[in-house]
């Protein structure tokens, strides 16, 4: 797999791996922690040299599991984790992005990852009630103080984003992007080209609605994060099916498969975009580094980006409470 520079002169492969379904969020958690750990040093096999965790991910555990696996390879990888909230008795408890807390998670971080620095540190979310320019100053001590080498947003706006960097350079922002969520495009990502930062799409794959694998009868457990998202209702999965049929045609004319359209798409968009699709499968692993390779043309590449706007995509990305904590 070739690699891409992110902000800052960070080199990453151009496919990453995004941990945080190995812990949470995606139905009940895989019971088997060496199959895991198989995974993740599998994906270092294929190429994979960039990670992404988070305290809050489990909590802890995911931090835990991601440090066992890459404790014999620490100098191949790059590790992202990311600070923000509060967290009590084993759930989110509010945003916390206090310079205090910041300077304690990043200790814990390491503890937990079993590293001396950590890679990449973004904020998960915006606080607005901590200036942005006291967030990145507490970062940019720890950075001064060898705990982390660079700094990065997650669904940061524009403006936070200018004002983050102005105070100490952003490396990286990571924000939900693909096929068919756009939001990053009007404002984000040409402040990310303007000021030289990379941007790391999360969700690259739709949370697997654009693989083709999730249609109108399948059913999501409680624990299954996509129980509570309005685009993942029967209705709105019936109704996107329009998207997927197109981006599944596609594919079938190059002998290839729908999430590897989409990687390519997204690989396709700047060079400093770096997705992380998740995965808890070797064969997915193998599938998704193989997304470098395919090649869209440019009428292909302007059908897709055009695509949401004419088959039309239903229902919001996250429900109320998480769409309240985007773009601040």
């Amino acid at each position: 797999m070739h690699s891409r520079t992110l902000g800052q002169g960070l080199k990453v492969s151009a496919v990453g791996l995004g941990c945080m379904g190995m812990s949470q969020s995606y139905g009940p958690n895989p019971g088997d922690r060496d199959d895991m750990i198989g995974v993740i040093r599998y994906a270092i096999e294929t190429g994979v040299t960039f990670f992404d965790t988070a305290e809050v991910y489990g909590p802890y555990v995911n931090e835990e599991l991601l440090g066992e696996a890459l404790a014999p390879l620490r100098d191949e990888v790059v590790i992202a984790t990311k600070f923000g909230w509060n967290i009590q008795d084993g759930r989110m408890a509010g945003l916390n992005s206090r310079p205090e807390q910041i300077k304690r998670v990043a200790d814990a971080s390491l503890r937990r990852l079993g590293i001396e620095t950590i890679d990449l540190f973004y904020q998960h979310r915006v606080d607005p009630d901590v200036p942005i320019e006291d967030v990145a100053g507490a970062v940019d001590e720890l950075v001064q103080a060898g705990k982390v080498r660079h700094f990065g947003l997650s669904e940061a706006g524009a403006g936070t984003i200018r004002q983050a960097h102005a105070v100490h350079p952003v490396t990286a922002v990571q924000s939900e992007y693909s096929l068919w969520t756009r939001d990053p495009e009007p404002e984000v990502l040409p402040t990310c080209v303007q000021l030289g930062i990379g941007f790391v799409p999360f969700s690259p794959l739709g949370k697997g609605f654009l693989t083709g694998t999730v249609d109108p009868t399948t059913e999501f457990s409680d624990d299954d994060i996509r129980a509570t998202i309005p685009r993942f209702t029967a209705d709105n999965r019936a109704a996107n099916q329009a998207l997927v049929a197109q981006v599944r045609a596609l594919a079938e004319s190059k002998d290839t498969t729908p999430g590897q359209i989409a990687l390519a798409w997204l690989l396709a968009q700047q060079p400093s975009i770096v997705p992380i699709p998740g995965t808890r499968r070797r064969s997915r692993i193998d599938e998704n580094a193989r997304a470098t390779q395919v090649a869209l043309s440019a009428d292909e590449i302007a059908d897709l980006d055009t695509l949401p706007a004419r088959v039309g995509v239903q229902g919001d990305r996250y429900n109320a409470r998480g769409m309240a904590m985007v773009g601040l």
